[in-house]
């Protein structure tokens, strides 16, 4: 299959690149100003995304039977700091992959996010739930969903997935190469203790993108996550713990969300999903965190710290 691959140098886009030429899959994907190299990519495309006409030639070219967007600009901080980037990346660019992919009559996995809903309860959330984003970010996500599917009904499946484990092409993307690298510069990561999600690796999601790419019976939106809810505190802990670093190494401060009530209101508390009916028709299955865990390496960026400690 011909892939095109929106978001390739991210943290999920270079896992998908690594799982789709596992499969035998060609993967063309677009690294925009990334300078280095991403495994698994046949060609490697320098467009800036948020260039419609720059996009639609690129997929044009390709004439893709699957096109993948994997690309956004995640952070609620960076959407708030620069909203009409963010409109043009979470936004424009999905809705524009999905009238390409009508056009072409390609497989569309489009990446949403958990942060569509308020995380207001316990209770995991259905795919069916009513959205509630309480960030710009989570809005533009729910608009890009409406849009993908809105062009592309019968060819477009979205995914919601959560807070990423994984390795990253620059080692400095996913959860624990962050933790590791606040450690390795001597800082002490405030984790909160009363604010919960339920993670995956990115590798994992790559597989789960590349399963539906290969099938065309499965549209809509759905939600994919790890097997356990825990709180950001709780994950910290058991990173360190998968490193075997004492608390003096690499300390932790518990925090709740009182303690920082204006960063906190744009945050949602608890994000639980319902995997089902998802979970249940693929072959790639939930991992537990314990298996999640026993897959991270120590990225390159702190190698030196972590064997010199």
């Amino acid at each position: 299959m011909n892939i095109f691959l929106a978001g390739a140098s991210g943290l999920v886009g270079s896992a998908f690149a690594r799982a789709a030429v596992r499969r035998g899959h060609r993967v063309v994907g677009v690294i925009g100003r990334f300078a280095g190299e991403v495994e698994g990519l046949a060609q490697a495309v320098r467009i800036d995304l948020a260039d419609e006409m720059a996009t639609t030639s690129a997929v044009l070219e390709v004439f893709p039977e699957a096109i993948v967007n994997a690309a956004a600009l995640s952070m609620p901080e960076a959407c708030d700091a620069n909203p009409a980037l963010a409109q043009a990346l979470n936004v424009a660019l999905p809705a524009n992959l999905a009238r390409l992919a009508h056009h072409v009559t390609a497989r569309l996995v489009h990446l949403s996010s958990e942060q569509v809903f308020d995380g207001a309860r316990r209770q995991p959330y259905g795919r069916g739930d009513a959205t509630a984003p309480i960030n710009l970010y989570g809005r533009q996500k729910v608009e890009s969903e409406r849009l993908v599917h809105a062009a592309a009904p019968e060819l477009a499946v979205t995914l919601r997935p959560p807070l990423l484990l994984g390795h990253s092409v620059t080692g400095t993307r996913s959860v624990h190469e962050r933790l590791l690298a606040e450690w390795a510069a001597g800082r002490t990561p405030r984790l909160y203790t009363d604010e919960f999600r339920q993670p995956c690796t990115a590798e994992n999601l790559a597989e789960v993108m590349v399963e539906l790419c290969e099938r065309d019976d499965v549209t809509g939106v759905f939600h994919w996550a790890g097997a356990e809810l825990v709180s950001r505190h709780e994950l910290g802990v058991r990173i360190r713990e998968r490193f075997k670093l004492t608390a003096t190494e690499a300390p932790l401060a518990a925090v709740t969300r009182a303690d920082t009530p204006e960063v906190a209101r744009r945050r949602p508390p608890c994000l639980a999903l319902d995997l089902q009916p998802l979970a249940g028709s693929l072959k790639t299955k939930p991992q537990p965190l314990s298996g999640q865990l026993a897959e991270l390496t120590v990225p390159p960026p702190v190698r030196s710290w972590f064997l010199g400690r």
